[in-house]
C-alpha cells in the first residue's frame, strides 16, 4: 500500500502569506513616517487672529510648507489663556499632522494658575523647537494723558483699581501686569481679552486706559500714534522701539518678563516625524525674509533643537511656579 505524502506547498504558502502580512503591519507605520507629510498639517494657534502668535505662525508656517511640500493650515482656537487650543493639540493623534504654538503661558505658567487643567504640559506634548521671543509693551490709549511710567504710577496711586487689559488671563502679559503691580505697590484691575486684536480696538477707543500687550500686535498702532508706549518689560530695549525704556530703567527691575514661543506636537511623536518637523522649522527661521519680517514686527526669531525646547519648558515650569505662588496668582 502506498502512503500519501503530506501536502506541504499550501502550508508553505500560508506561512509565507502570514509572514508577509506581519511584515506589512510592522512596516506600515514606518512607511507612513517615511512618507510624512502626505497631507496638510494643522497648526493650532491658541489665541485669536491678529495677535503675535497668529502673525508668527502664519509667517513661519508658510515657509515650513515650502520645505515639507504640504499646506500648513492655521487654526485659531482662542480661550482660557491658550489652554483650549493646546488641549486640542495634546489630544490629537501623534502622527505629526497636528501641531500647536505653545508659549511661556500654556507650557509653563498656566498649570500653576488654573485649578483645573485639561492637560499636563510636562507629559502631554512633544517639543519640536523654539520660534523665538516676543517683547511685552506697557502702553496707554489716547484718553490717558501720561507720558512715562512715573506719571502712570502717580495716576494709579490717585486712582487705585485702574483697569489694565491683556490678551488673556494667564498669558505672559498677565504675568507682567501682576509683577508690575507687585513691584510698584499699586492696585489694578485685570481685564482679560481673547487676543490682542480686540484689546487694541478697545484701547484705542478708550474702553480701557492701559494695556500690557505683545509688541508685534501693537507696534503698527504705536508707530501711527494711536497708542503710546511707556516701557517694555524685557531685559533690554526692543530694536523696534529703541527710544522706549525698559521697566528696569524706570526703577522696576523685578518686573522683567520675556515671553517665548515654540512649536509642540502631541506626546509620542515618532522620531522620524519629529526630525522632519524640527528641520523644517529651523530652515524657516534661518530664512532671511522670514527673519526680517519677524524682526520688523517686534518679534525676535530664535531656533532650537527639540531637546533644547523641552529643557526650557521644564525650567520655566519650575521657575514660574514659584513666581505664581509668591504673587498668589490663580484662575478658575
Amino acid at each position: 500500500m502506498t502512503r500519501s505524502r503530506p501536502v506541504l506547498a499550501p502550508r508553505r504558502a500560508l506561512l509565507g502569506a502570514a509572514t508577509a502580512a506581519l511584515l506589512g503591519l510592522a512596516a506600515g507605520p514606518l512607511a507612513a513616517q517615511e512618507a510624512f507629510p502626505n497631507k496638510p498639517i494643522r497648526f493650532v494657534v491658541p489665541y485669536a487672529a491678529g495677535g503675535t502668535t497668529d502673525l508668527v505662525a502664519r509667517t513661519v508656517g508658510a515657509r515650513m510648507a515650502q520645505t515639507l511640500g504640504q499646506q500648513i493650515i492655521i487654526e485659531n482656537r482662542a480661550g482660557a489663556g491658550g489652554n483650549i487650543g493646546m488641549d486640542a493639540v495634546a489630544k490629537a493623534a501623534p502622527d505629526g499632522y497636528t501641531v500647536g504654538m505653545g508659549a511661556i503661558s500654556t507650557n509653563a505658567l498656566n498649570a500653576h494658575l488654573y485649578r483645573k487643567m485639561p492637560f499636563d504640559p510636562r507629559k502631554d506634548f512633544t517639543a519640536v523647537g523654539l520660534l523665538g521671543n516676543s517683547t511685552i509693551v506697557l502702553e496707554v490709549g489716547p484718553g490717558l494723558a501720561v507720558k512715562n511710567v512715573a506719571e502712570l504710577l502717580a495716576h494709579v496711586r490717585k486712582n487705585p483699581g485702574l483697569p489694565y487689559a491683556t490678551a488673556g488671563a494667564g498669558t505672559s502679559m498677565h504675568l507682567a501686569g501682576v509683577l508690575f503691580a507687585d513691584v510698584s505697590h499699586t492696585e489694578w484691575v485685570h481685564v482679560p481679552y481673547k487676543g490682542s486684536a480686540p484689546l487694541i480696538t478697545d484701547l484705542i477707543a478708550g474702553q480701557v486706559p492701559v494695556a500690557f500687550d505683545n509688541l508685534p500686535a501693537s507696534l503698527p498702532h504705536i508707530q501711527s500714534g494711536k497708542l503710546r508706549a511707556l516701557a517694555v518689560a524685557g531685559a533690554h530695549r526692543s530694536p523696534a522701539l529703541p527710544d522706549v525704556p525698559t521697566l528696569a530703567e524706570a526703577g522696576l527691575a523685578d518686573s522683567v518678563v520675556e515671553p517665548w514661543f515654540g512649536v509642540y506636537g502631541p506626546a509620542g511623536l515618532p522620531a522620524p516625524v519629529l526630525q522632519r518637523l524640527q528641520k523644517a522649522l529651523q530652515e524657516a527661521l534661518a530664512e532671511p525674509a522670514v527673519k526680517d519680517k519677524l524682526l520688523a514686527a517686534g518679534f525676535t526669531p530664535r531656533s532650537s533643537t527639540a531637546a533644547e525646547l523641552e529643557a526650557l519648558s521644564k525650567r520655566e515650569y519650575e521657575r514660574l511656579g514659584k513666581v505664581a505662588r509668591k504673587a498668589q496668582m490663580s484662575l478658575d
